[in-house]
């Protein structure tokens, strides 16, 4: 479709793929419109880590997409004044089969991405936070980036609307679109040249024959986060169990990915079918953010188990020494995600309607670069 033409739009959802799509509509001279049904948003794009997560992207438009989100995320975190660190990642190996992943990671991306091998000396001067009792190694990489989402999420969006003269309309439901017309819960409509919905979770509402026919499903996660830790004391990088090799896609390329897959798989089942994998981050003001499983299908339990949680903290216990692990509470966040392998849903189900959808885990990291590919330079 060529939209260069056209001069209105509006956006269905105020989550980050929502708030990327109207920025790159707006830097493109739309007049934007945001509706979301909840007077902010509250969905999945506030529920997580807050990391801007290169490392775990493949090669190709995935790992461009998620360099230019991370670098528009700097941009508008400077000129909002949102708190935002580059700290970087260690996935810690305490394994011969966790340590040959990562040399593999290395010697495939090393010379393209910032990443590296570090001793466990090496490990020690990035992070007082990671354990050294039986530490072999660990994969670093200086490119991500942490926000906290609670904020952020909020924040950009007043951003958009001081800075960019986008317009939000929270509080508001669209029940139905037709013809380039969009209808509210209240009886009112609003037409556009673009209308771009960004549902998220949500996606039974507007055209669910297209997501009937569509390989999606929803997953469901649940994390912690723990108390402030005491005198302002800093983790430095996020950091990552050995698990995570086994979630994100770039570890694919790793040829020993299959060997530590055959060893999870033996001696730590329960964890593989709950789709745990167990990673934390630090937020400005000092909580540790720790999670998280992953539970598949379009129904989620809406109750978290203990269990799971404690799954989690026990094998966060196995790779960090924090000051306090007190509890301060747990949540659950649900999104799309897609079936196939694919990283997105993109389908233009009417004439100048396009859903942009299901980014699964990697909303933060790949949004803002992928609607600036669909929107701004396409």
């Amino acid at each position: 479709m060529n939209i260069s033409k056209q001069q209105t739009a509006v956006v269905i959802g105020a989550g980050i793929v929502g708030l990327a799509s109207a920025r790159a509509l707006s830097e493109k001279g739309y007049r934007v419109t945001v509706y979301d049904r909840h007077p902010k948003a509250i969905g999945a794009s506030i529920r997580n880590f807050g990391m801007v997560w290169p490392v775990g992207q493949p090669p190709g438009e995935a790992y461009r997409w998620a360099i230019r989100s991370r670098d528009i995320w700097k941009d508008i975190c400077a000129k909002a004044g949102i708190w935002h660190e580059q700290v970087g990642s260690l996935h810690l190996a305490y394994s011969e089969k966790e340590l040959a992943v990562m040399e593999d990671y290395v010697a495939v991306y090393g010379n393209e991405r910032d990443c590296s091998m570090l001793t466990p000396e090496q490990v020690a001067k990035k992070s007082v936070a990671a354990n050294p009792t039986g530490l072999k190694g660990a994969l670093w990489s200086g490119e991500e980036v942490i926000v906290d989402p609670r904020e952020a999420i909020a924040e950009i969006a007043v951003y958009l609307d001081e800075q960019r003269g986008v317009t939000f309309k929270w509080n508001t439901t669209i029940g139905r679109i037709s013809e380039s017309v969009v209808y509210t819960g209240e009886g009112e409509s609003q037409q556009a040249d673009l209308i771009v919905v960004c549902s998220g979770a949500d996606f039974e509402t507007l055209f669910p024959e297209l997501y009937a026919a569509s390989p999606i499903t929803k997953c469901k996660l649940q994390m912690m986060r723990l108390v402030a830790q005491p005198d302002d004391w800093r983790i430095g990088p996020a950091l990552c169990g050995g698990l995570s090799l086994l979630h994100y896609p770039s570890f694919r390329s790793a040829p020993s990915i299959t060997a530590f897959r055959e060893w999870a798989e033996s001696e730590m089942r329960e964890h593989l079918e709950l789709g745990i994998h167990v990673m934390v981050s630090q937020q400005g003001t000092g909580e540790l953010t720790i999670g998280d499983s992953h539970e598949y299908g379009r129904c989620p339990d809406p109750f978290d188990r203990q269990s799971i949680n404690t799954l989690i903290l026990d094998y966060l216990n196995n790779f960090t020494r924090f000051k306090d692990y007190r509890l301060q509470e747990s949540w659950n966040g649900v999104y799309a995600k897609m079936t196939d392998g694919s990283n997105h849903l993109l389908a233009q189900p009417e004439e100048n309607v396009i859903v942009l959808n299901a980014l699964g885990g990697a909303g933060m990291t790949l949004s803002f670069g992928l609607a600036e590919q669909l929107f701004l330079t396409s």
